[in-house]
């Protein structure tokens, strides 16, 4: 059985194997996506075909749509040709049930692939094309936090960004600006109304993204490189959702492959690019899953609610955003990530069968993060976070792991702790002095960034932005140390922009040292401070 529309022709060789096909004339859906595009979809990775691809299939099978997507790649190039048109853009969304049940599903909803490389005449002409389109209503981003980046680390625009400020739009080298000159297309065709859906896990995702577009049409206007009208179309005849989303998509894992190919489904090998991407024709991926949308649309919206995704106002996406990366989910991630490199764990599921890690994220969510959640209603936070602990981080056919989510843990830390601790300092009837088991996994980070385990084997420290400026902070440290932690560790733990607060002026910085020299006290001292406060 191999991933290609010919093969899916012999139905019954798949549906006997439990393979579910897409239940539409994918010809004729093709044919109609590419004439009248309503929905184009920037980066081409896992989560966009575990969950929006897998939620417009789900409507084409009931009728509710007729038309698919287009999906385009602007970062990694590679993916496109590698993961998509090597398998007629056909790919396989394999669910990995908690009780062991694999749900098989060939998604069909995507009708074209492309780069989104103004060096590739074709496929950027085409975008071009898909953008003066009058009837396109949605263009929606899984392109990572980073893709709205406009600045480095020192506030400095990137050299890419302020390169393309002085050209063309049509020449425009970065991800926002290439992005923006097709919105300019749009403009010129007749200043059609649309709606860029950012679907990617970061605050205020829309607000970021309105920021960067309207950054680049300020410049282009100011350059000479646009009419200063385009500036204006930008921010009002263009709709920035903000949105929240949350699915696991783990690499690849070689155990969902044994087990397709023991299903007699070959089309598995995974491929690393030049990029670090890794790509297979199949994506794993957890079942619970959400994506809430702000009801903001400014061209017609897509009926994306029949499909299980929510419409809502933009406090009540704030209040569940707030809820998943404050309290309710990635600070429980972040914490198993932290202590499981420590540990030496590889999966996230056998962490959560250790006595202490799972007291520590009970802890961290029902006693920490609870109280200061402002319910948004629609998703319960406590049947929430009751679903996270019992159900999705124990599920032990989810091969995620502690290095991946370790990885840009600087990048992290403000949201799912920082916010929180603000809130204790500000909240009435509530002190930052009751907090102890945030603290106790900042002290365990500050214990991860000296690279060395448990057992005081070296280990490496997962990509994070940050290193090159923390580790040289932290390298004089060595297990068994008792004197000058303070001058050592005080400038990261002082740092708000880490943390989102300065944790001395917070309260907490006194009580992350003290735990922090309980954690290196020496080899074996992880495990015997987390005996110590959560047996």
């Amino acid at each position: 059985m191999k991933l290609k529309q010919s093969e899916l022709d012999n139905r019954e060789i798949w549906e006997e194997r439990g393979f579910e096909l897409p239940q539409f004339n994918r010809s004729v859906m093709i044919k109609a996506t590419r004439q009248e595009p309503e929905w184009i979809h920037f980066g081409a990775g896992n989560i966009f075909r575990a969950f929006p691809a897998a939620v417009c299939q789900d409507l084409l099978n009931k009728g509710i749509l007729k038309k698919g997507i287009i999906v385009a790649e602007g970062y990694d190039y590679e993916i496109i040709e590698k993961s998509y048109k090597n398998y007629d853009d056909l790919s396989l969304l394999v669910t990995l049930k908690a009780d062991g049940r694999l749900e098989k599903k060939v998604i069909g909803s995507i009708a074209e692939s492309l780069t989104m490389d103004t060096q590739n005449t074709h496929d950027w002409n085409r975008l071009t094309e898909i953008f003066r389109t009058k009837g396109l209503k949605m263009v929606s981003f899984t392109i990572t936090e980073k893709g709205y980046s406009l600045k480095n680390d020192k506030q400095e625009f990137i050299n890419s960004v302020s390169e393309d400020f002085t050209h063309k739009p049509s020449d425009s080298k970065s991800y926002i600006g290439k992005l923006t000159a097709l919105c300019y297309e749009r403009y010129k065709a007749g200043k059609f109304p649309l709606t860029l859906v950012s679907m990617d896990n970061c605050s205020h995702n829309g607000t970021r993204l309105y920021e960067a577009v309207t950054t680049f049409a300020e410049q282009w206007a100011v350059n000479g490189m646009v009419e200063e009208d385009f500036l204006t179309y930008v921010k009002e005849e263009i709709a920035y959702p903000w949105t929240m989303i949350d699915k696991i998509t783990p690499r690849p894992a070689e155990s969902v492959i044994t087990m397709l190919e023991e299903s007699g489904f070959y089309d598995t090998q995974t491929v690393i690019t030049s990029k670090n991407t890794y790509v297979a024709p199949f994506v794993n991926a957890e079942e619970p899953q959400y994506l809430v949308i702000e009801d903001n649309f400014k061209n017609g919206r897509l009926p994306l609610n029949m499909g299980g995704i929510i419409y809502t106002e933009k406090e009540t996406v704030d209040k569940v955003e707030k809820m998943k990366v404050c309290t309710c989910l990635n600070p429980l991630h972040t914490a198993l990530a932290i202590f499981g490199c420590l540990l030496s764990y590889d999966k996230i599921s056998e962490e959560m069968k250790d006595k202490e890690l799972a007291a520590l994220v009970h802890k961290i969510g029902y006693i920490e993060g609870l109280p200061v959640v402002s319910d948004p209603e629609i998703i319960k936070p406590r049947d929430f976070l009751e679903e996270v602990i019992k159900v999705r981080l124990p599920n032990p056919f989810m091969p995620d792991t502690p290095q991946r989510i370790a990885c840009d843990t600087s990048q992290k830390l403000s949201i799912r702790f920082g916010e929180t601790i603000k809130a204790y300092a500000n909240k009435e009837g509530l002190s930052t002095e009751s907090l102890f088991f945030i603290p106790l996994v900042l002290a365990g980070w500050l214990r991860y960034l000296m690279a060395v385990d448990d057992n005081g084997n070296l280990f490496e420290l997962s990509p994070d932005p940050m290193l090159e400026s923390l580790t040289p902070l932290i390298s004089g440290i060595r297990l068994g140390d008792k004197e000058g932690i303070h001058e050592k560790v005080a400038e990261i733990l002082s740092n708000h922009i880490i943390f989102g607060t300065d944790l001395y002026t917070a309260g907490l910085g006194d009580k992350i040292e003290n735990m922090f020299l309980e954690l290196i006290k020496g080899p074996g001292a992880v495990r015997k401070t987390l005996i110590k406060y959560l047996d």
